[in-house]
């Protein structure tokens, strides 16, 4: 097929993928350098980079960064080490082993909100919920999760939810490592912790790499979870920086201010992108 045939083919939508990202990006730039507030549209005028100092001298802001980078590494610790232990759980054959494989995965079909409520209304509750019958049970004082431990209870919940994630892509992945390895791995005898550090895990690196990269774009933008919960307290304990911005521009009414947190959440991003990139590239290289 003629080249430029093909070029003015695939123009449309280039052009169309280009305006999609091109232009939210161009206004939130545009609207992070003005004062617009909701309230009072009319005194909206050019400020500059106040914004921005605004945003990141805001008292929130550095434990938002905290909570949002402690936040992202926990999850991604959690469901990529539980996700691989209940992959090679599952991959060994057992009787019922197809339901169990449905049962691991449906967590993570659930609604972010509706996963949230689960958790709220009945795992955590400090009156009715499951915990506080378990520690009844045993004799202790129930423990209001969501009050006392809010970022340790946004972990569990959001771990709960994409651990299923891990747990299908390293499952798919074990299904295609070479059977014959591993018996005469046996044959040789070599024990399971030998298979799974010779063996198994330099198998399943690129697919930990995918799971790793994917899951920290996702995770670096929870904002469901927080808002139904904790509403990122008390105070700014459990605040991550999406909720932050969405406190500034829904609960401040302030746009311009939000817009600017934008941007910087933007710019967080890409510097996380860069380097997972990097050191996925590298993975692949190997």
């Amino acid at each position: 097929m003629n080249p430029t045939l093909v070029r003015w083919l695939q123009a449309p939508s280039i052009i169309v993928l280009f305006l999609w990202m091109i232009v939210p990006l161009s206004m939130t730039i545009y609207f992070s350098t003005i004062r617009y507030q909701l309230l009072y549209p009319e005194r909206s005028g050019f400020v500059g980079w106040s914004n921005y100092e605004f945003f990141y001298t805001d008292p929130a802001f550095w434990p938002a960064i905290f909570n949002t980078l402690v936040l992202v590494g926990s999850v991604l610790a959690i469901t990529v080490i539980l996700g691989l232990a209940l992959a090679i759980l599952v991959d060994r054959p057992f009787r019922g082993r197809g339901i169990v494989r449905v049962l691991l995965i449906s967590p993570f079909f659930i609604m972010p909100t509706v996963n949230a409520l689960v958790w709220k209304n009945m795992m955590m509750n400090p009156i009715y919920g499951i915990l506080a019958v378990v520690w009844q049970a045993f004799g202790l004082e129930p423990v209001d999760w969501l009050s006392a431990f809010p970022l340790f209870s946004i972990i569990v919940i959001v771990s709960w939810q994409w651990t299923p994630f891990a747990f299908l892509i390293f499952m798919t992945s074990l299904q295609s490592q070479d059977q014959e390895q591993k018996e005469a791995a046996t044959l040789d005898g070599a024990g399971f912790w030998a298979q799974f550090r010779h063996l198994t895990l330099p198998h399943l690196a690129r697919p930990i790499a995918i799971v790793i990269m994917i899951q920290t774009i996702f995770h670096l933008s929870i904002f469901a979870e927080i808002f139904v919960t904790t509403g990122g307290g008390p105070g700014t304990q459990s605040t991550n920086l999406t909720f932050l911005i969405f406190a500034q521009a829904l609960q401040g009414f302030d746009v311009g201010v939000a817009s600017a947190g934008g941007v910087l959440a933007i710019i967080l991003a890409n510097i996380v992108a860069f380097f997972l990139v990097r050191a996925i590239g590298k993975n692949l290289t190997m």
